[in-house]
């Protein structure tokens, strides 16, 4: 009689909380990050229509800070309304994509990843510059915002520091790099991840020259990012990161430059 104690049950390898593929997550990261343009458009044009701002007068109205403001608003809580809606028809959520309970430890990990980031960039602008003098390397992003000022600051602070890295974040290290990890090896997740991150900064579009520094910078900074998210298991310290680099562009540009 065989020896049923003996016998070894194979254990099942734990099931994926991450339900969504490389296709999955690059067609749906697209579609929310155009989706919500759009909708942020849609909104600010009928509030511009509400309010009898006339026709050829609604770009200008959209150069004051509350107007742009709330568009970001818009556009920031409708990526994270749409995301949230897919992770919870996956049955996942926030928590899936890294959004835990912070630890302070992620606040060293924020001073590390800046030290990786900034000798980087230094290092990739300068290899830039070498190989291709054509480019304009002082070309500005267009962000908005021009001559806010005392109060007005506010919220061209959390319109620029706050949201963005919150919303991009979950978006492209939580819910995109995570997709493509599934059927990618690391490095390729984390280089395709940074790209399409890169290629929203390129201002395509805008009517102005291709933004060559800014898709570099935001492609190394993507690196590290994910790095850090890596290394954490969560998405704080790479939110932290995100948030020190915008603060550094918002006080060069409306701090020190005034």
């Amino acid at each position: 009689m065989p020896d049923v104690s003996a016998t070894t049950v194979p254990e099942k390898k734990p099931k994926s909380p991450i339900t969504w593929g490389p296709v999955a997550a690059i067609a749906v990261t697209i579609i929310i990050y155009f989706g919500a343009q759009f909708f942020g458009g849609l909104v600010i044009l009928l509030v511009s229509r509400l309010l009898g701002v006339q026709h050829d007068q609604v770009s200008k109205w959209l150069e004051q800070v509350g107007p742009q403001f709330f568009f970001i608003l818009l556009v920031e809580g409708a990526t994270l309304g749409a995301l949230w809606l897919f992770l919870r028809s996956r049955k996942a959520n926030f928590k899936t994509l890294g959004l835990v309970k912070p630890h302070w430890i992620d606040l060293g990990w924020v001073c590390i990843g800046f030290g990786i980031y900034f000798p980087l960039l230094i290092g990739s602008m300068a290899l830039l510059k070498l190989w291709f003098p054509e480019i304009n390397m002082n070309q500005q992003q267009q962000i908005g915002f021009q001559g806010a000022h005392s109060l007005a600051l506010v919220p061209v602070f959390i319109s620029l520091v706050v949201f963005p890295p919150f919303a991009e974040e979950l978006l492209t290290r939580g819910f995109l790099f995570l997709g493509l990890r599934t059927k990618l090896p690391m490095i390729a997740a984390a280089l395709l991840t940074s790209l399409i991150f890169a290629s929203a900064h390129l201002q395509a579009g805008s009517g102005a020259p291709l933004l060559w520094t800014a898709a570099l910078d935001t492609f190394m900074l993507s690196l590290v990012l994910i790095f850090l998210r890596q290394k954490t298991g969560r998405l704080w310290s790479s939110i932290g990161l995100h948030m020190v680099k915008n603060s550094l562009a918002f006080m060069a540009l409306f701090i020190f430059i005034s």
